[in-house]
C-alpha cells in the first residue's frame, strides 16, 4: 500500500500536468490526404512507469481505465492496474504474482475481469527464472506467451475478493463483457488440450499454440461456456458492440501471418469479414456509435503498426488514423466516443505506453464517406 500511495501522488500530478500540457499530434499524411491531426488532438501520454503498459479499457462511466503494466521489480510479467482519470489514483488489482492480461470492467457492478496464472504453483519460480535471465544481460525477443495455465478471474473492487471463472487447461484470456454485463466473450485454446492430438496437430501446438485459439462465450458467472468459432487459425480479441448486437474480433490465417477484422452475432451466426488488407489487421474495437471499427494494421511495414478505422459494413477501404513510426495499436474509444486511448511506442524506449487524445467523430464519418469502395484501392 505504501508503494501505491507514493505512486498515487505522482500520477495525480502527472494527470494534472497532462491536462494543461497537451502535445500536438504527428502531422504526417498518407495517400488518402489525411493527417493524424485531422482525427486526434491534444495527444498526451497517460502511463510512464514500468517497462511497458497497454490495453487500457474504460469503466462504463469513462472516469477510470483498467490496464496491464510491467512495473513491479519482483515480477517481470504484466499485472493489472486501475487508474482514476479524475484523481490520478492508481491501484493494482491483481495479486502481484503470476502473469496477467486483458482486463475489463463489468457494467453495473464492482467487478473487473482479467486473465491470470495466479493459481499456478510454479508462477513465482517462473518469475524468478525470468528475472535471472534478464539480469544476466541476455535479451529475449518480446513475444506473447500463451500460457496454458491462463484462466479468467474477476476481482471485486469493493470486497477485494477474487473468483475464478474458467478451469480448463489451455489459454483462456482476452475476455470482455456484454453491455448489459450478463455475458463474457473470450478466447480459448482449450481444444488443443482436451483431446488426443494427431501427430501433425501436436507439432503445430509445439510450434504455435495460438493456431488452436477460438472464440467462446459464457455467462458472467462462468456458466454455459460454449464455442462460437471453428476455423483453423487464431481467432481472438473479441469485443461486443455498444448495443450488444455484434461481436467484433480478429481472425488469423492458418500460417499466422495475415489477420483481418470480422463481425458475428452473439450466437456465432452471420460471421462476416470486414477488412481485406493482406496484412496483420487486429485489435478491433467498435466505436460507441456503431458506425465504424477501430483496428491496427502493419500494412505499411511488418514492424510499423498504425491505427485505422473501417465502416462497420466493410464496404469501404479503411482510413489511416496514426502517422508515427513504430507501434500504434490496441485502440479503444471512450464510452462517449469523444476520446481515444491506444498503445504506442512513439515516446521511444523498449516498450510501449498508453496515450490519450481527443477524437473527432465528425471527421471520421467524413473520411469514411469519401473512402473508395473496398478493393478499389488495390486495383
Amino acid at each position: 500500500m505504501a508503494e501505491i500511495g507514493k505512486t498515487r501522488a505522482g500520477i495525480a500530478a502527472l494527470v494534472m500536468a497532462l491536462v494543461v500540457g497537451w502535445a500536438p499530434a504527428a502531422a504526417g499524411q498518407d495517400g488518402d490526404g489525411y493527417a493524424e491531426s485531422d482525427f486526434l488532438s491534444r495527444v498526451r501520454r497517460l502511463t510512464i512507469e514500468g517497462k511497458r503498459a497497454g490495453e487500457g479499457y474504460y469503466r462504463p462511466d469513462g472516469r477510470m481505465i483498467v490496464f496491464q503494466s510491467e512495473r513491479d521489480p519482483d515480477n517481470p510479467f504484466y499485472q493489472i492496474y486501475t487508474l482514476d482519470l479524475e484523481t490520478g489514483d492508481l491501484r493494482r488489482i491483481s495479486p502481484g504474482h503470476g502473469k496477467t492480461t486483458c482486463a475489463f470492467f463489468q457494467p453495473g457492478s464492482s467487478l473487473i475481469m482479467y486473465a491470470s496464472t495466479q493459481h499456478d504453483p510454479e508462477s513465482k519460480a517462473l518469475q524468478a527464472e525470468e528475472l535471472a535471465f534478464r539480469e544476466s544481460g541476455q535479451e529475449r525477443r518480446y513475444a506473447w506467451d500463451y500460457d496454458p495455465e491462463m484462466e479468467i478471474y474477476t476481482f471485486d473492487r469493493d470486497t477485494g475478493a477474487y473468483d475464478r471463472l474458467t478451469n480448463v487447461r489451455g489459454y483462456d484470456a482476452e475476455g470482455s463483457y456484454s453491455p448489459d454485463g450478463e455475458w463474457i466473450v473470450y478466447t480459448s485454446m482449450r481444444d488443443a488440450y482436451n483431446r488426443d492430438l494427431p501427430a501433425e496437430e501436436q507439432k503445430q501446438l509445439e510450434l504455435d499454440p495460438s493456431y488452436f485459439a477460438e472464440i467462446y462465450i459464457m455467462r458472467a458467472d462462468g456458466s454455459e461456456q460454449r464455442r462460437l468459432t471453428d476455423v483453423a487459425g487464431y481467432d481472438g480479441g473479441p469485443f461486443f458492440s455498444a448495443d450488444g448486437a455484434k461481436i467484433v474480433w480478429r481472425r488469423f490465417d492458418e500460417a499466422g501471418l495475415i489477420a483481418d477484422v470480422w463481425l458475428m452475432n452473439p450466437d456465432g451466426s452471420d460471421q462476416t469479414q470486414v477488412t481485406d488488407f493482406n496484412s496483420m489487421s487486429w485489435a478491433p474495437y467498435v466505436h460507441p456509435s456503431g458506425d465504424y471499427i477501430f483496428f491496427a494494421s502493419n500494412k505499411l511495414g511488418f514492424t510499423n503498426f498504425e491505427v485505422y478505422i473501417v465502416d462497420a459494413a466493410g464496404a469501404k477501404e479503411p482510413v489511416r488514423i496514426t502517422h508515427t513510426d513504430g507501434f500504434d495499436g490496441l485502440p479503444v474509444p471512450s464510452p462517449d466516443g469523444q476520446t481515444l486511448s491506444w498503445t504506442s511506442s512513439r515516446a521511444g524506449g523498449d516498450g510501449a505506453q498508453i496515450f490519450l487524445a481527443r477524437w473527432d467523430h465528425a471527421k471520421a464519418l467524413e473520411a469514411l464517406a469519401a473512402a473508395p469502395a473496398r478493393g478499389a484501392g488495390n486495383e
